[in-house]
């Protein structure tokens, strides 16, 4: 496993020209700064953020739907006959203020960031010549929205900035007809998919290609090994750019650069190859939602827990926001993201660049993750002991020197070695004015 680590993780740029197949592609090593980063954030915004009501899988699945609440929800609010395109005028995004986006994302901690650049219905954020009167230059907020945040990113922090793109359309005549043909032509991949995709790396330079829309047709049909050929050998993002696993109806899982899996995927044990727990602050929708309910979010605890679980275990998490149809991001979201980046500010020096020890969990204590960086050892504690003192069963000293301290202080805590198997951690020797945090804590195991 630590070769893996060791080879995976490294930069790829002297392995040669990679060929059009899986076996040639997968090889290809992880550039190293995604795997550091740890934290990112998906942005789902679009055409669906106007109705934001229910779940938005009733939006992308606009024809065809048998479903009472979307069917009162319709006959309530709209005529008859008002069609999915008639709510991208409403899309104005006339509060987008990329520069304030920008900072709060850096606020958070995250270190890369993914806006939806098109989703299922195919309406695109940015002037897409592939998208007549169907992005969001012609219609709807007039503005290149992918071009405006990535500037801002770029300008205002160091966080890398990325793209989600669906492979597919729902609608879209050239992949209804080729659906129809059982896939024996590709003229909606030709013509739509494809040149969005290069077109999309040429104009924005996206350091993470996180595709989807995937599951109705194998990777030949999308051509997808091709157009990943040249992103890793000619591409101008060849030496930095990341994918995921999204490329054809069987590579989730199995092929691509990290693996997703499935949505809010947190397997909670290590893994083989670097993956990623994409996943939503709202625990109903990836959507803006105006009917969502307060305890419909995650808390903070929820929240952190799901992250040091996934870090623990190798992963990233990318965790997802839905702003407003006017291109606000509402408060529960801005607390959230402020929270993470409160947290990560004391404790980060587990977080960032860390690797997964051998042992993901504790052996004895029930909510204690571990990782590792350097000589030490990190483990985060999701409950603080009534008793005071927390055992660690998977923790065994290996110098005379071997000393535990909180991340955030400095002062050294009491501990006891175990007659049966690890240690005991005197929590209560910490003065409580010097506990550096209040969600979570860490400990530094040094000389374990």
């Amino acid at each position: 496993m630590k070769i893996f680590w060791l080879i995976s993780l490294l930069v790829g740029t002297s392995y040669g020209r990679y060929e059009p197949n899986w076996e040639s592609l997968d090889a290809r090593p992880l550039p190293t700064w995604y795997d550091e980063a740890k934290l990112g954030i998906f942005i789902h915004w679009g055409v669906f953020s106007v109705p934001s009501y229910g779940n938005e899988w009733f939006w992308w699945n606009w024809e065809g739907l048998n479903i009472t609440d979307y069917g009162e929800f319709m006959k309530k609010n709209y005529p008859p006959g008002f069609q999915y395109s008639d709510f991208a005028p409403q899309f104005t995004a006339e509060f987008f203020d990329p520069a304030k986006w920008a900072e709060l994302f850096k606020i958070s901690g995250a270190k890369y960031v993914v806006l939806t650049s098109k989703h299922h219905e195919g309406y695109t954020n940015w002037p897409s010549a592939s998208s007549w009167n169907w992005n969001s230059l012609d219609v709807g907020p007039k503005r290149d929205l992918v071009g405006e945040l990535a500037d801002a990113i770029r300008n205002k922090t160091d966080i890398r900035f990325g793209i989600y793109h669906s492979l597919f359309e729902w609608f879209n005549p050239l992949f209804v007809r080729d659906r129809d043909n059982i896939f024996h032509t590709n003229d909606f991949v030709t013509q739509k998919t494809m040149p969005e995709l290069y077109d999309l790396v040429h104009r924005y330079r996206p350091e993470v290609i996180w595709s989807d829309g995937q599951w109705e047709a194998s990777y030949k049909y999308w051509q997808s090994t091709e157009f990943l050929a040249w992103l890793y050998n000619d591409s101008p993002v060849k030496d930095t750019i990341v994918t995921n696993d999204r490329w054809g109806m069987l590579t989730p899982c199995q092929h691509g650069g990290y693996y997703t899996c499935s949505d809010r995927y947190n397997p909670g044990v290590l893994q083989a190859r670097k993956w990623e727990n994409a996943m939503t602050i709202d625990k109903v929708s990836w959507g803006y939602r105006r009917n969502a309910k307060f305890e419909d979010f995650l808390t903070i605890d929820e929240l952190l827990q799901t992250f040091v679980s996934t870090i623990s275990c190798g992963g990233n998490m990318l965790m997802n926001i839905g702003p407003t149809k006017e291109g606000t991001i509402v408060p529960i979201f801005e607390e959230r993201l402020t929270q993470v980046g409160q947290w990560l500010g004391v404790v980060g020096e587990a977080v960032y660049s860390s690797v997964p020890w051998k042992h993901q969990n504790d052996s004895v204590t029930a909510g204690v993750w571990y990782t590792a960086k350097a000589k030490n050892i990190y483990a985060f504690f999701f409950d603080w002991p009534q008793s005071g003192s927390l055992v660690l069963g998977s923790a065994q000293p290996i110098s005379n020197a071997a000393n535990v301290t909180m991340v955030g202080t400095t002062t050294p805590l009491k501990w006891n070695l175990l007659k049966t198997t690890g240690i005991s951690v005197q929590l209560d020797s910490l003065p409580p004015k010097q506990i550096p945090n209040d969600w979570i804590w860490v400990l530094r195991l040094e000389g374990f």
